[in-house]
């Protein structure tokens, strides 16, 4: 797989509208291969903004195009519960731009996402994603993040991941 070179990004935070752009593509995209992920209404623009912190996104952009975006939220009470206030940074929402698979962005998002966290003072981050999602699962498992447990909220079967980031250099562990 090619990979994709982080000088050739940059990132902005806060831009809702990019960050729908790039999520609608990616859920047309993979609706179209009989793997839906989110539907495309629930991703205005207006409505992300009602869920997420518009500061809480990032959208990273190749020239004038946005090719990925995630949003990061300092607790989660809906798919992580019991976890102690200000104990982790979660991610949402991680995307590319389908333009743009197949490059190694993921890996560059979840790169930005762990430094974010760290810069936020903070040494776990965390996720939710669809428990019948073997190749999206694998993807975070490549990079580092740990299984925790597989739960039912609400209706979406979820498996939960942590990624630790308290090596030695504050690396991922």
């Amino acid at each position: 797989m090619p990979t994709l070179p982080s000088s050739l990004l940059h990132f902005s935070s806060g831009d809702v509208a990019a960050a729908s752009r790039v999520l609608t593509a990616s859920a047309v995209d993979r609706a179209e291969r009989g793997e839906e992920l989110w539907p495309p209404a629930s991703l205005s623009p207006e409505r992300l903004g009602r869920y997420y912190p518009p500061a809480g996104w990032t959208v990273a952009w190749r020239g004038e195009e946005a090719v990925g975006c995630f949003v990061l939220l300092d607790e989660d009470p809906l798919f992580w519960p019991e976890a102690a206030p200000g104990e982790a940074t979660y991610l949402h929402k991680l995307a590319v731009h389908p333009h743009a698979q197949g490059q190694g962005l993921a890996g560059v998002l979840l790169r930005e996402a762990a430094r974010q966290t760290l810069q936020g003072g903070r040494q776990r981050l965390r996720l939710d994603t669809a428990a019948a999602r073997p190749r999206l699962r694998a993807i975070y498992e490549r990079f580092g993040f740990r299984h925790v447990d597989d739960q039912l909220v609400k209706t979406w079967a979820v498996s939960r991941y942590e990624l630790r980031l308290d090596g030695p250099h504050g690396e991922a562990e």
